[in-house]
């Protein structure tokens, strides 16, 4: 039994005899400081990332070679010769174990001791490339003692946080989202940390006139709060697109991104726009979010304002299609009226600048809702979210496109990425709760209603709410958005309606709806789709067909939908009409056996 101990004891022994000890000992201090001489200069020296794997692997490979060669050979005053077995090796010419090996030995083991509490103790903060994969931007600070700048430096942050977007290696949260940070005493950690990112990006706003002065500040929230850069920029207000160009170049390189080439290329683009067309400009966005007629005709107001100062500037056209695109879509204009609006537009902006992510975006929508022409929506909204792939906007209508197709996971997955983009935007709520309907129904009710404690009066979350209600089983909580978002109904229809539905029920209530809304169609424009929904929700199932075939006529941008079970598809698919209507459009369809 004893002699297994004093078989390893014997070899221990040949290992140090042979100094194989001291070579894995010396092997392992040299390379752990040759790894962390590597990690430390790949960004100076601009290495590539993958350097210090490189560097793992080859001393990987090494480490069984140099063990192997330190026990069949040894270094002599005579050059490397092998290593003779003990048993050879004469009484007087055994080795002694000398000093200076023990000293290298000790010596080794501090050194990787030491470097191994730098590295886990004293360097907690340093940045390293990944570090930093999402960013919120807060609404900027004003400073310049003139509050009636508030909606001219909220539009600054929404430029900035669209051209920070572009960026594709890091995540940057929507302008609504970061906004309800707005004026709240809480910290940037816990800010970070409610939303789920690694950073805050601070701005104030110290002066604005002809020239814009501003400061920013990048703060790192993962583990402790730590500043990583701050600069100040005084730019003359027709030179803010190129320093936000610049400031986005400088951010990415603060966070350790490489851009891509063609990030390179379009943050390189230098752009001088009229002073007064960039503040009409800016002064629109605040429009743009509330599909009611009244929000969609201000921002018109001020987009032809901008382009009447600066006709070469491409983002007021495309902002403009995409707002006769909302009033189209909403039934406020016809389409015939809207549709060659929004061509010209849109067509101007792409001309002006290719580039531009909403005039790629304002296409998709153009493409699917206006055109029907789904091949070309999805490469156009492909497009604008490889400009921009924290655009949410650009993700919900491209889920709302999946949606149509029937590509239900990928609508999902889109949805759900443009509502952890901008989860605090009532409009992306909104329409991600539409994709909802499709086997979700709870959720979609959840994020309607999200979206009314947001923006109690937002339009579009109110049809939201209202459908996804009417799906779930709440007729009451329907009816009651119903009565107040039907065009022509008064004060005294709508208690006649809630009578109604009190006493005989919801169907009821809708049959007496629909008395009012066709009286008030006589003369004013309310969708053929818009119409359709009212008569499937009353069993009218002709007068549905009748909407449908009016809304294909004059090409209802709502049509897209036709094909979906919300729609009242399922029950009149096998009608001739309806199916030679789907088959044109190219949507998917079984027909019924």
């Amino acid at each position: 039994m004893a002699s297994s101990p004093n078989r390893l004891s014997q070899f221990w022994q040949e290992l140090k005899r042979r100094k194989v000890i001291y070579v894995i000992t010396v092997y392992a201090s040299a390379a752990f400081v040759i790894i962390e001489l590597v990690n430390n200069v790949v960004e100076p020296l601009n290495l590539p990332e993958r350097t210090s794997t490189i560097a793992i692997i080859l001393l990987a490979i090494g480490f069984p070679i140099a063990v192997i060669i330190s026990w069949i050979f040894d270094l002599t005053p005579k050059g490397m010769e092998r290593t003779k077995p003990l048993s050879e090796v004469p009484e007087a010419e055994k080795p002694v174990t000398q000093n200076r090996w023990k000293i290298a030995t000790y010596v080794s083991i501090a050194v990787i001791v030491g470097l191994i509490i730098l590295n886990l103790v004293g360097r907690p903060t340093m940045l390293r490339a990944g570090d930093i994969q999402s960013l919120v931007i807060l609404p900027f600070d004003n400073y310049t003692g003139d509050d009636q700048l508030n909606n001219m430096v909220s539009g600054m942050h929404a430029l900035l946080v669209g051209d920070m977007g572009r960026i594709s290696e890091v995540r940057v949260l929507g302008k609504t989202t970061s906004n309800a940070y707005k004026d709240v005493d809480i910290s940037a950690t816990e800010i970070a940390s409610e939303l789920n990112v690694d950073a805050v990006l601070e701005a104030s706003v110290m002066c604005f006139g002809d020239s814009v002065c501003m400061q920013f500040r990048l703060v790192r929230t993962t583990g402790e709060e730590e500043q990583l850069w701050i600069a100040d920029y005084k730019e003359d207000k027709s030179q803010i697109i190129n320093l936000y160009n610049k400031i986005t170049k400088q951010i990415a390189d603060e966070i350790m991104i490489e851009l891509t080439p063609e990030e390179e290329r379009i943050l390189a683009k230098s752009r001088t726009v009229d002073r007064e067309a960039y503040d009409a400009y800016v002064r629109s966005y605040q429009y743009w979010d509330d599909l009611s007629l009244e929000s969609l005709n201000k921002a018109m107001e001020y987009l032809n304002l901008a382009i009447e100062k600066d006709p070469d500037f491409a983002p007021p056209y495309a902002a403009l299609a995409q707002v006769w695109v909302g009033l189209a879509q909403m039934g406020f204009a016809a389409p015939e009226v809207a549709v060659p609006k929004i061509y010209e537009n849109n067509n101007k902006a792409l001309e002006l600048d290719p580039d531009y992510t909403y005039s790629h975006y304002a296409n998709g929508i153009i493409a699917v809702w206006t055109e029907w022409d789904w091949e070309k929506g999805e490469r156009e909204f492909l497009k604008a979210l490889e400009l921009n792939p924290s655009d949410a906007m650009s993700r919900v209508y491209y889920a709302h496109l999946l949606w149509i197709l029937k590509r239900y996971d990928e609508a999902h997955f889109q949805s759900q990425m443009a509502f952890e983009l901008d989860p605090m935007n009532p409009m992306v709520l909104a329409l991600s709760s539409n994709v909802d309907y499709h086997g979700r129904i709870q959720q979609a009710v959840e994020k309607s209603k999200k979206a009314l404690e947001i923006d109690p009066e937002h339009y579009y979350a109110l049809l939201a709410f209202e459908s996804a209600s009417y799906l779930n089983g709440d007729y009451k909580s329907s009816i009651e958005i119903e009565i107040n978002i039907c065009a022509g109904l008064d004060d005294e229809a709508r208690e006649t309606i809630m009578a109604v539905f009190q006493d005989k029920g919801y169907v009821e209530a809708i049959k007496t709806m629909l008395t009012y809304l066709e009286e008030y169609a006589r003369t004013n424009y309310v969708g053929p789709f818009e119409m359709g929904e009212y008569y499937y929700k009353v069993g009218n199932l002709e007068k549905l067909i009748e909407c449908y075939i009016k809304g294909f006529e004059i090409h209802d941008p709502m049509m897209p939908y036709i094909a979906l079970s919300v729609s009242g598809f399922d029950q009149i698919m096998d009608d001739p009409r309806i199916i030679s209507i789907v088959e044109k459009m190219n949507l998917p369809f079984t027909a019924p056996n």
